[in-house]
């Protein structure tokens, strides 16, 4: 972590003399209003991003713990990762993208225990030792029409410039796909919103990636004035929560299909987005696992019963609206079918989630925010006997279960310290049935979140 730590301190002190501080910042999908043609179109831009994230929690109890269970013991761990953005306009309407990231640090117990995890910048690598690897490299050829325009900020992966409301784009390469899919004004980003896996994004939408979260493949976006439909084709990996990506593309393959609505409530803004997606791969079944355990006197293992032609589908809903300008809610609900194992996200297989934010104008901080969400996760009844039978997937499994749905609340305050460019969070979570066991818990959690963004 030492040695993380200067690590991206250097690339900070290199970066702050060629990059500083916006003040005309936006994000992907906030655009105005503009028809000004004397906007400039911004050739290169180049941000960075540091977020480190420290959290503990005292001992609970437990009347049992297996090897993918939260520890009970009063635990403390942090992440940390800083990111590179850099951004070119190359030719009329195509735009590449290249973003080096480094990370290190682990969260609770390995990153175990809990299918809501409480870190949204943990990852299950297997090492907490600090890596340099490419995060995203990707190129979009952006078609447009009509003579409506936004005005676009320079932002993250966002070159500034005029853009038509009305246009299709492609994008080919390596990406997050949620930076296109599943998005929330409230509730999507773990460096600047809430820490929570399950507030993220729909937490029974097993998004394709790697380990650390991003993917191979291709995205199409539709977009008009008021609505974008979005397309992905991706690739998958050779194991859950795998790094090593699948060759066979016609067994081992992701499609993932949005359609997007906008619209305003008197005069606030508002979204609603509704996510379908199917997973192919070589996968295994709850059943089968359970069925060959049966046969073999075994403990059922998900991995004995891997076959090509397993599906992993599902659908997702997300809301987010305004009710005044300082002051928006939200809501969620997402399932899949529940038969075939986890792959790339957490074990959810039906979730549930609402919230509100609010701006500090009230007390003369419009900078700061504070938010409070809940969550509830749930099982399908396979993945619920797998587990109860013994069996454990790459996050939970505690060797038995009492089950109950895993619920969390989760309250942050973020602290603008410095110029819209440093940030501080405390952040409370409290959960109760971790990995959806009545016999642990409840677990409280405390975190303290420090982002720089440029």
């Amino acid at each position: 972590m030492k040695k993380l730590l200067l690590l991206t301190a250097l690339l900070y002190s290199a970066l702050f003399t060629t990059a500083s501080a916006q003040d005309n910042r936006g994000h992907l999908f906030d655009l105005d209003n503009n028809k000004d043609s004397t906007v400039k179109q911004q050739r290169f831009n180049f941000h960075f991003q540091q977020t480190v994230i420290t959290q503990t929690h005292p001992s609970f109890s437990a009347k049992y713990t297996g090897d993918n269970s939260l520890l009970t013991k009063t635990e403390a761990a942090s992440t940390l990762t800083a990111t590179l953005y850099g951004g070119a306009r190359l030719w009329k309407g195509a735009e590449a993208y290249f973003n080096p990231e480094i990370s290190g640090g682990s969260g609770f117990s390995q990153t175990l225990g809990v299918a809501g995890f409480p870190n949204g910048e943990a990852f299950r690598v297997g090492s907490s030792s600090p890596k340099i690897y490419i995060a995203r490299l990707f190129l979009t050829q952006n078609f447009e029409w009509g003579k409506e325009k936004d005005t676009v900020a320079d932002d993250l992966n966002q070159l500034a410039g005029l853009k038509s409301k009305s246009y299709f784009s492609i994008t080919a390469g390596k990406f997050g796909m949620a930076d296109y899919f599943d998005g929330n004004e409230f509730s999507h980003d773990a460096r600047s919103q809430f820490m929570n896996w399950s507030l993220m994004d729909n937490g029974a939408w097993d998004y394709p990636a790697n380990t650390r979260g991003y993917v191979i493949g291709t995205y199409a976006e539709l977009g008009m004035p008021t609505w974008t439909l979005r397309y992905a084709f991706t690739m998958t990996t050779t194991a859950a929560n795998g790094s090593i990506w699948d060759g066979r593309l016609g067994k081992g393959n992701t499609q993932s299909l949005e359609y997007e609505k906008r619209y305003t409530i008197n005069g606030q803004k508002g979204t609603v987005r509704i996510l379908g997606f199917n997973n192919n791969g070589k996968m295994g079944k709850y059943r089968d696992a359970l069925a060959f355990a049966a046969a073999t006197g075994s403990q059922p293992t998900i991995d004995t019963v891997l076959a090509y032609g397993h599906h992993k589908y599902g659908a997702g809903i997300s809301a987010d609206q305004y009710l005044t300008k300082d002051f928006g809610v939200f809501a969620k609900a997402s399932f899949n079918d529940g038969h075939t194992e986890t792959w790339a996200f957490t074990e959810i297989d039906r979730s549930l989630s609402f919230g509100a934010t609010l701006k500090g104008s009230r007390w003369k901080r419009g900078d700061d925010e504070m938010g409070l969400a809940f969550v509830g996760n749930g099982l399908s009844k396979p993945h619920h006997n797998y587990l109860a039978a013994g069996g454990y997937g790459f996050i939970i499994g505690d060797g038995r279960l009492n089950y109950s749905p895993e619920l969390i609340a989760e309250f942050y305050y973020k602290l603008n310290a410095y110029k819209k460019a440093f940030w501080l969070s405390p952040d409370y979570q409290f959960v109760v049935n971790p990995a959806y066991n009545k016999d642990r818990g409840p677990v409280h959690v405390f975190s303290i979140r420090a982002h720089i963004e440029f």
